[in-house]
């Protein structure tokens, strides 16, 4: 584990007791590794952090325009939300002007994350549906890609399915590397998932925010998803988490999106076409909030009035049982 950078630190009462390690690296939309801690070149999966890629193809598709889809409709189809009423409503708006019902979503199903609609469902004697699943808005995005180039519905997940053969060629545009080079597996939610050197991420997201360089119809799609997600950052994750906390502060100058096992990956909107991205080498989550603010700070993309704005994020505290402050999570 010698080759990975200590990301954070966590004390009590100014003694380290843990030390988060993993990767981290800014790369711009050439793909030159501008900065790096730790391994900028391992390997790991997009995971959720890809959705913002994979809803390229709901615009490139035509799917957005036929089926008339509100920002907010294009943001959840991006999201990995926490299956609030509102999210569940939003999904299954999408699933209405398509013509189906949540049947047709093959993300599965699990317990939303949000306590009001879990406690609702529990009140009520109901059970979960696909719609409460995180990912349901990516679904509901490839079922209307799916319909507007005429493709089967019922095996969109497949490889070799239209929908996923679009996705891959975007990525491939994103990320700079051949399809040839790609390596896929099933995600949490079925989908396929993409696995590359994290350096790669970096470089996709910098081109999602700076599509500069890319193909007129990508760089179209890629405005359109980048300004869907800062205008309803709340379809992203949920009103005061982090992800939707930092493109609301954000306000259309960065797109950022989070992935299981520990992945933050960020595009800055400026002249210089910075992505950055962040791997946690143990999967954690908790201490990428203060490392993502603190390296976006550091590379000029958040002011001092952001900062405040982001302050229980950039400088969590550690709290016991009875509220008292015993330490903090510092980012390396």
């Amino acid at each position: 584990m010698s080759d990975f950078a200590t990301l954070a630190t966590v004390t009590r009462n100014g003694i380290v007791e843990s030390t988060h390690l993993g990767d981290l690296v800014v790369c711009d939309v050439h793909g030159h590794i501008m900065s790096s801690a730790g391994d900028p070149g391992r390997v790991c999966y997009y995971r959720s952090s890809g959705k913002p890629l994979q809803a390229l193809t709901v615009v490139m598709s035509g799917a957005a325009d036929q089926f008339a889809f509100t920002e907010t409709e294009l943001a959840i189809c991006c999201a990995s939300h926490h299956g609030c009423r509102a999210h569940v409503l939003t999904v299954a708006g999408i699933l209405e002007k398509l013509g189906l019902d949540e049947s047709a979503l093959l993300c599965g199903v699990h317990e939303p994350s949000d306590p009001a609609e879990r406690n609702r469902l529990i009140k009520a004697g109901e059970a979960p549906s696909p719609l409460h699943n995180n990912c349901s808005g990516k679904h509901a995005g490839m079922l209307a890609a799916a319909l507007a180039m005429g493709a089967p519905v019922d095996n969109y997940l497949d490889l070799d399915h239209p929908v996923q053969r679009h996705i891959a060629a975007n990525l491939a545009l994103a990320i700079g590397l051949s399809a040839d080079e790609f390596r896929f597996a099933p995600d949490g939610c079925g989908a396929p998932v993409l696995a590359v050197p994290l350096s790669a991420m970096a470089t996709s997201y910098a081109r999602l925010a700076n599509p500069v360089n890319m193909p007129p119809d990508f760089a179209a799609a890629a405005k359109r998803v980048v300004q869907a997600m800062a205008t309803a950052p709340e379809m992203i994750s949920a009103p005061r988490a982090f992800n939707s906390d930092l493109l609301d502060v954000g306000n259309g100058h960065l797109v950022a999106k989070g992935g299981a096992e520990g992945l933050m990956c960020v595009g800055i909107v400026d002249p210089r076409g910075l992505g950055l991205a962040v791997k946690a080498a143990d999967g954690s989550f908790r201490a990428l909030p203060a490392v993502t603010i603190k390296a976006l700070y550091d590379l000029g993309a958040l002011s001092d009035a952001q900062m405040a704005a982001l302050q229980q994020h950039a400088h969590p505290q550690v709290t016991n049982c009875h509220g008292v402050v015993v330490g903090e999570i510092i980012p390396a």
